[in-house]
C-alpha cells in the first residue's frame, strides 16, 4: 500500500493500510442514537459499489480490444517501411545516372591534365638533362684545369641533378652521362689523393712552408666525393705528420723509456701548435684534424709504451710506473679540455658514467682538495694527484697500457702496508696505551684513522689507473691488513686476565676470605680495554662503508668479488673478547664478596640490621668499575648497554648459587639475606647510571634482565623464610612463588633450611606428588638454565679449573 499511497495520495480510511473495519463502523456510529441512519449510510456504499463495479466493467471490456488494435498498428508500420524502402532505391539509381553523367563530362578534361603533367614533366627533365650535359663537360674541363674551388661547387650541383635520372638508366644517353660523372669522380678523387702525396711525401720530413689554397680546395672536393678519398687524405696526411715521432722515439732510443716520458707529450703539443699555424686553414673546420692527429698519437703511444714495458718489464719500478701514469693521465685530461672527443672510434674508449650521488660518508669529496695527509710514501712521486675529470672522453686513451703492470703497485701497497702496521705496533709499545681521558669519552687510537686514510689513499688511486682486477688485488691487500690490524693493534694489546698469568697455589685459595681482594684491572687497563673496543667499533662501521664505496668503484661485472663480511665479522669478535673482559673484570672483583658471604653463620644471626659488608663491598667494587667504563664507553651507549646486559647475565646466577651456599639459615638470617638481596637488586638497577650526574633511564631489556633475576632470589629466601609445618602448604607455596619442578633446586632449599635427611626424604616424596605434569618437559628446561650458569656466563676457562681444585682441596 505504502507505494501506492505515495503516488496516489488518498484521504479515503479504506486506502490506509493499517485499516480496521471496527474502527472504521465505530466511526460512523459513534453512539446508539446514530444508528438511526444507519440505512442511509448503508445506501451511500452501496452506491459507491456500484459505482467501482461500473468502473471495473469498462476497464475489462476497453482492454478486450487491445490486441486488435496492435495488429492493426504493427500492419501500418509494415507498410510504411516498404513504402521507405522504395524511395532509398529510387535515389540510388538517381545517383547513379548522375555519376555517369559527371564521368562523360569530365573525361576529356581528365585527359587535359594527365597532358600537362606530362608536358611539365618533360620540360624539366629536358632541363636537368641540358644542366647535366653542360655540368659534365664543364667538370671535366675544371678537372684537367685543377680548379678544385669551382669543382667543389658543381660537382654538387651534378650529383644532385644526376639523382633525378636514377629512373632512367635505361636510356643509352644517360647512362653514359652517369659514367662520365662517375668517371670524373674517379680522376678527381686520384688526382687530389696524387696532389696530397707531391705536397706531403710518405718518404721523408720535409713539408712546405705554408698551406695552398689549391689543396684548401681540394679538400672541399673531398667532402662531395666518396668518403674513402677523405678517410685516405686524413690517413696519409697524420701519417706523414707523426713520421718524425716514430723515428725520435723509437725503441732503442734512450727518451723512449718512462722516466722521460714527458717529452713525448711536450713534442705533440709543439706539432699540434705548428699544425695550427701552417695548416689550421688548410682543412675544413668539420675534419677535427688536430684532434685526429692528437687521438692517432695516442693510440701510437699506447701501443709503443705497451711494447716496451713488456721488453724492459723488470726495470719497471712503482714511482717510476706512478710518475709515468701521473704525466700520461695529466696529458688525458689536458686533451679533455681541449677537444671534445667526437673522432674517437667507437670500441676503443668509453665514454665514463657520471656516477649517482652517494651518500656514503668514506669519502666526501675525490676530486677537491684532501685534508687528510699521510706520510708513509717515501717521495712525492708516490702519491700522483691527478684529478678524476668525471666526464673525460680520454680516460684511458694511453693509460690503458699500464694496467697489464699494476701489480707493481698494488705489490707495493702490500709492501707499504706491512710496514705501516709495523710502525703501529712499534709505536704503541714505545708510546705504551692511551692515557685515561674521560673527559673525551674514550679515544679511538689514531693508528686506526691512519689506516683507512691510507686506505682511502689507494683506493682513489687504483680506481683512477683500473676499475678492473687490479681492484680485486687491492681489495685482497686490504683485508689482508684490516685482519693483522684487528689481531696485532687491537686484540694483541688487550690485557690479559691476571687469572691467566699468575700461578694458581694452594695460599691463594686460602686468602680468599671476607675483605681480601683479588688482582683487577687497573684505571689506564680499563680505559685502553673501552678504547680498544670504541677503535673496533669504529673500524666495523668504516669497513663497511669501504666495502660500498669499493662496490662502487670496480667494473659491475666484479662487484660480487667484493666482501669484507669476514673482516667486518673479526671486528665484531674483538668487541665481544672487549666486552667479555670489562665483565669478567668486574665479576672477578665481585667474588670474593660472594664467597664470604656463602661462608657467613646464617643460623647465629640475632636480629635484622643494615645491609651487610659483602653487599658494600660488591656496590663498591661496581661504583668504581661501571663510571669508568661508562664515561669510555660515551660515544658508543649500545656496547655499554651490552655490558650491563653480559654482567647482569653473569653475575645474578652466580649470586643464586651463592645464596643456595648459605646454609643452614635462620628466619632472622634469611630475612637479613633478603634485605641485602633488595639492596642488590636496586643497585643493580641503577648500575647503568650509577655515580653520573645525568641520571638516564635503564634500558628495558637490561630492567627486563635484573627483575626477573633478583625476584627469583628474593623468591628464593621467602620460601626459605615460610615455615615448613604443615609440609602440603609449603610444597605448593614453593611451586607456586617458584614454578621450579627440579628436585635439585628443592633440595637446595630444604638443605637452606637445615631440615634433616628424614625430613627431607618426605618432603621430596610429596614434592614430587604435588608436582604438575608438565605438557611437554618446557618447564624442566626452563627451571634448569635459571639454576644453572651458561657456559657464557663462567668467567673463564681459568676460573672452572680453580673451582675445581677447590672442591679436591
Amino acid at each position: 500500500f505504502l507505494p501506492s499511497l505515495q503516488v496516489f495520495p488518498s484521504q479515503d480510511p479504506l486506502d490506509r493500510a493499517d485499516f480496521n473495519a471496527v474502527e472504521y463502523i465505530n466511526t460512523l456510529f459513534p453512539t446508539e442514537q446514530s444508528l438511526a441512519n444507519i440505512d442511509e449510510v448503508v445506501n451511500k456504499i452501496r452506491l459507491k459499489i456500484r459505482k467501482l463495479d461500473d468502473n471495473i466493467r469498462t476497464v475489462v471490456r476497453g482492454q478486450t480490444n487491445v490486441g486488435q488494435d496492435g495488429r492493426q498498428a504493427l500492419e501500418e508500420a509494415q507498410k510504411a517501411i516498404q513504402q521507405l524502402f522504395g524511395k532509398i532505391k529510387d535515389i540510388k539509381d538517381k545517383a547513379e545516372k548522375s555519376e555517369q553523367m559527371v564521368k562523360e563530362i569530365t573525361r576529356d578534361i581528365k585527359q587535359l591534365d594527365h597532358a600537362k603533367r606530362h608536358l611539365t614533366t618533360s620540360i624539366t627533365t629536358l632541363n636537368h638533362l641540358h644542366m647535366l650535359a653542360g655540368g659534365v663537360d664543364s667538370l671535366e674541363a675544371m678537372t684537367r684545369r685543377r680548379q678544385y674551388g669551382e669543382v667543389a661547387n658543381l660537382l654538387q650541383g651534378v650529383v644532385n641533378v644526376l639523382e633525378h635520372f636514377n629512373k632512367y638508366m635505361g636510356i643509352p644517353q644517360i647512362r653514359q652521362l652517369s659514367e662520365r660523372v662517375k668517371a670524373a669522380q674517379n680522376e678527381l678523387g686520384q688526382q687530389i689523393l696524387a696532389d696530397f702525396e707531391e705536397a706531403f711525401p710518405s718518404q721523408g720530413t720535409k713539408r712546405p712552408g705554408g698551406p695552398s689554397n689549391v689543396l684548401r680546395d681540394a679538400c672541399l672536393v673531398a667532402n662531395v666525393l666518396d668518403p674513402r678519398i677523405k678517410q685516405e687524405i686524413i690517413k696519409k696526411f697524420i701519417k706523414q705528420h707523426l713520421s718524425e715521432y716514430l723515428v725520435l722515439f723509437q725503441e732503442n732510443q734512450d727518451v723512449a723509456w718512462l722516466d722521460k716520458i714527458d717529452r713525448r707529450y711536450a713534442w705533440i703539443k709543439r706539432q699540434l701548435v705548428d699544425y695550427e699555424e701552417k695548416y689550421g686553414r688548410m682543412f675544413p673546420q668539420e675534419w677535427c684534424m688536430t684532434e685526429r692527429i692528437a687521438v692517432e698519437f695516442c693510440h701510437v703511444t699506447r701501443t709503443e709504451l705497451a711494447k716496451i714495458m713488456r721488453t724492459r718489464a723488470k726495470e719497471i719500478e712503482v714511482k717510476l710506473l706512478l710518475f709515468a701514469i701521473q704525466r700520461t693521465t695529466n696529458f688525458e685530461g689536458l686533451l679533455a679540455k681541449r677537444f671534445s672527443g667526437c673522432t674517437l672510434a667507437d670500441g676503443t674508449v668509453k665514454k665514463p658514467e657520471v656516477p649517482p650521488p652517494s651518500t656514503n660518508p668514506f669519502l666526501e669529496d675525490e676530486t677537491g682538495t684532501e685534508t687528510d695527509e699521510i706520510v708513509i710514501e717515501k717521495s712525492d712521486t708516490d702519491k700522483p694527484k691527478k684529478p678524476k675529470v668525471p666526464d673525460n672522453p680520454f680516460h684511458g686513451i694511453v693509460s690503458k697500457c699500464f694496467e697489464p703492470h699494476l701489480y707493481v703497485y698494488i705489490e707495493s701497497q702490500d709492501k707499504n702496508l706491512g710496514e705501516l702496521i709495523d710502525r703501529f705496533v712499534a709505536d704503541f709499545k714505545a708510546q705504551g696505551p692511551p692515557k685515561p681521558n674521560v673527559d673525551e669519552g674514550g679515544a679511538v687510537l689514531p693508528s686506526c684513522a691512519d689506516l683507512f686514510v691510507y686506505y682511502k689513499k689507494c683506493m682513489v688511486q687504483c680506481s683512477q689507473l683500473s676499475t678492473g682486477e687490479p681492484m680485486i688485488a687491492l681489495t685482497t691487500i686490504f683485508q689482508k691488513y684490516l685482519r693483522e690490524y684487528a689481531w696485532k693493534i687491537l686484540s694483541g694489546n688487550l690485557p690479559k686476565t691476571t687469572s691467566s698469568s699468575g700461578g694458581l697455589t694452594i695460599s691463594n685459595l686460602l686468602k680468599e676470605k671476607e675483605g681480601s681482594e683479588v688482582a683487577k684491572f687497573t684505571l689506564e687497563e680499563l680505559c685502553l680495554i673501552c678504547s680498544i673496543l670504541s677503535t673496533a667499533e669504529y673500524c666495523l662501521a668504516t669497513t663497511q662503508q669501504l666495502e660500498e664505496k669499493l662496490k662502487e668503484k670496480v667494473d659491475a661485472s666484479l662487484v660480487e668479488r667484493i666482501n669484507l663480511t669476514g673482516e667486518m665479522d673479526t671486528f665484531s669478535i674483538v668487541i665481544s673478547n672487549s666486552i667479555q673482559l670489562l665483565v669478567q673484570d668486574l665479576d672477578a672483583a665481585c667474588d670474593p664478596a660472594l664467597t664470604a658471604m656463602s661462608k657467613m653463620q646464617w643460623q647465629n644471626v640475632e636480629h635484622v640490621g643494615d645491609q651487610s659488608p659483602y653487599v658494600t663491598s660488591v656496590i663498591l667494587h661496581i661504583k668504581q668499575n661501571v663510571p669508568i667504563i661508562r664515561d669510555n664507553l660515551a660515544s658508543t651507549r649500545k656496547y655499554f648497554t651490552q655490558f650491563c646486559i653480559k654482567f647482569a647475565n653473569s653475575f645474578i646466577p652466580k649470586f643464586i648459587n651463592h645464596l643456595f651456599k648459605c646454609k643452614p639459615i635462620s628466619m632472622v638470617g634469611a630475612e637479613q639475606l633478603l634485605l641485602d638481596t633488595h639492596s642488590l637488586k636496586m643497585v643493580l638497577l641503577d648500575l647503568p647510571s650509577i655515580g653520573s650526574q645525568v641520571v638516564r633511564k635503564a634500558p628495558a631489556s637490561y630492567t627486563k634482565i635484573v627483575v626477573k633475576g633478583m625476584t627469583r632470589a628474593e623468591m628464593i629466601l621467602k620460601v626459605v623464610m615460610a615455615p615448613h609445618e604443615p609440609p602440603v602448604v609449603f610444597v605448593d607455596n614453593y611451586i607456586k612463588l617458584l614454578a621450579d619442578c627440579s628436585t635439585d633446586t628443592f633440595q637446595k632449599i630444604l638443605d637452606m633450611k637445615g631440615l634433616k635427611r628424614s625430613e627431607q626424604s618426605s618432603m621430596l616424596d610429596l614434592f614430587r606428588q604435588r608436582l604438575p605434569a608438565p605438557p611437554s618437559g618446557v618447564e624442566n628446561a626452563g627451571s634448569l638454565s635459571l639454576s644453572a650458569p651458561t657456559p657464557e656466563q663462567e668467567s673463564s676457562r681459568i676460573r672452572k679449573l680453580e673451582k675445581l681444585i677447590k672442591k679436591r682441596l
